[in-house]
């Protein structure tokens, strides 16, 4: 079975979902908070990826971990984000905002860095970026879902409030399955490879919410502020680098996935255990 009949639609949906919870508004609020977005963005779209990109080459990773690494770190934030935010005490509307900007914006960074890193190591040893193939298969799996999510948000604002609790229920499970997925089809690579990708995607989590969470103090963010921007940077959006790695038009390339799915488990449990901290102090 190809994993990216089973990512596709759940990064569809996980999309859609997302739509809902979100107002045209909701962009506009950059303007009036301007710090806290700031922050979390740098930590998301620049931090995260420069990180990344010195981490695989610190532990010396092969091209196809390299750019699987690098892919997972240029992801948009995770649909789940919002939810952890409210666990955590955050501020639940900023998370909204966060990752419906980073959802936007990562239509036009993931092609830029992709690019980059593939030509930095992949194109020796035949790994290419159609970037074309790339743009499009955002434009259709993201945006569009997007979109329509906020058409009936607006259109019926009843229906959207109860299919948004459904989906919010759904996103974790659906990613388990995928991952599981994942495991049972590629388990010897993974087992292989766990130690070193395992600590690589756990050292880049650690110190990119280790250093949003300084820059948010240092601009004197509010706790709930702060908390925020430490979830959104450490959450990716696992399905999409899983749906540009294994799509047909595009890396088809199932290993280059593996990362992405490491990181998925890690960023669960590291930010698990930070909400966990957070709500008994």
């Amino acid at each position: 079975m190809n994993t990216i009949w089973i990512v596709l639609p759940i990064l569809t949906l996980l999309m859609f979902d997302l739509g809902l919870a979100l107002r045209f508004e909701d962009f506009g609020k950059v303007f009036r908070r301007p710090w806290p977005i700031a922050v979390a963005l740098f930590g998301q779209l620049v931090l995260l990826p420069a990180i990344a990109l010195a981490l695989a080459y610190l532990f010396k990773l092969p091209p196809v971990f390299f750019i699987g690494l690098v892919l997972i770190a240029c992801c948009p934030g995770g649909s789940s984000s919002n939810v952890f935010s409210k666990l955590a005490g955050g501020d639940v509307a900023l998370s909204v905002t966060l990752t419906a900007i980073s959802s936007v914006v990562t239509l036009f960074t993931i092609p830029f860095v992709m690019s980059w890193a593939t030509r930095l190591v992949g194109e020796s040893v035949g790994i290419a970026l159609p970037v074309g193939n790339l743009i499009k298969q955002n434009i259709v799996l993201m945006l569009v879902p997007v979109l329509l999510g906020i058409g009936m948000h607006y259109a019926w604002p009843n229906a959207a409030q109860k299919t948004d609790k459904v989906l919010t229920k759904l996103a974790f499970p659906l990613l388990l399955v995928l991952i599981t997925v994942f495991y049972i089809q590629h388990h010897r690579t993974i087992l292989d490879n766990i130690g070193l990708l395992g600590a690589c995607v756990t050292v880049l989590i650690l110190v990119a919410i280790g250093i949003s969470s300084l820059l948010s103090r240092l601009v004197r963010n509010s706790a709930q502020q702060r908390r925020t921007v430490i979830i959104e940077v450490g959450m990716q959006n696992a399905a999409q680098a899983i749906a540009i790695a294994s799509s047909p038009l595009i890396f088809a390339n199932e290993e280059m996935a593996i990362p992405a799915i490491l990181y998925s488990l890690m960023m669960n449990i590291v930010l698990l255990t930070y909400v966990g901290i957070v709500r008994k102090h």
